[in-house]
């Protein structure tokens, strides 16, 4: 199970993350600085490569993954950023969309079902753009009551994202 479920957040790993330093609830690297909400003491960190931040919960089986990608030039759309997280999984099926505002801007937020090697799994995503970086944040968890158990902490964990992490 934890080789699957790191290799879940091994796919979603876009841009260039690593070598930042997380101290309390902010994040900073070369790149972006910003804050997050709390996840709680059953989440345990975890050091994935091209990933800002990651954690695990292993009594539901979920992933938590934060990244930050900063580009000047780069102006793809929402959609197109969420798609890009989807890769690797196959037989995806969206359960739902929408936009949301989140910290001063417009975020997509993507629920999807879909398999990775077979496995069907929960993906909950949320995709923002702000001062030319973009932010993705992912849950990935087994269908059901893992799932469910974990979503709500994740979206307060979301909630809390800032980049005015001062």
């Amino acid at each position: 199970m934890r080789g699957r479920l790191t290799c879940v957040a091994l796919f979603l790993a876009i841009g260039c993350g690593g070598g930042g330093t997380l101290r309390g609830s902010v994040y900073s690297d070369a790149e972006a600085r910003y804050r997050v909400g709390e996840l709680g003491a059953e989440w345990e960190p975890i050091d994935l490569a091209q990933n800002d931040l990651a954690w695990r919960n292993p009594s539901v089986g979920a992933i938590v993954q934060v990244n930050a990608t900063c580009d000047p030039f780069q102006d793809v759309p929402l959609t197109s950023l969420t798609n890009h997280l989807l890769i690797g999984f196959t037989q995806r099926e969206l359960q739902s969309e929408r936009l949301i505002p989140l910290d001063g801007r417009e975020a997509l937020r993507s629920h999807y079902v879909a398999s990775l090697d077979g496995v069907p799994r929960e993906l909950l995503f949320f995709v923002l753009k702000k001062d030319e970086c973009t932010y993705d944040f992912a849950l990935i968890a087994p269908l059901g009551r893992s799932f469910e158990a974990a979503r709500p902490v994740f979206e307060r964990f979301v909630g809390g994202f800032t980049t005015d992490a001062s």
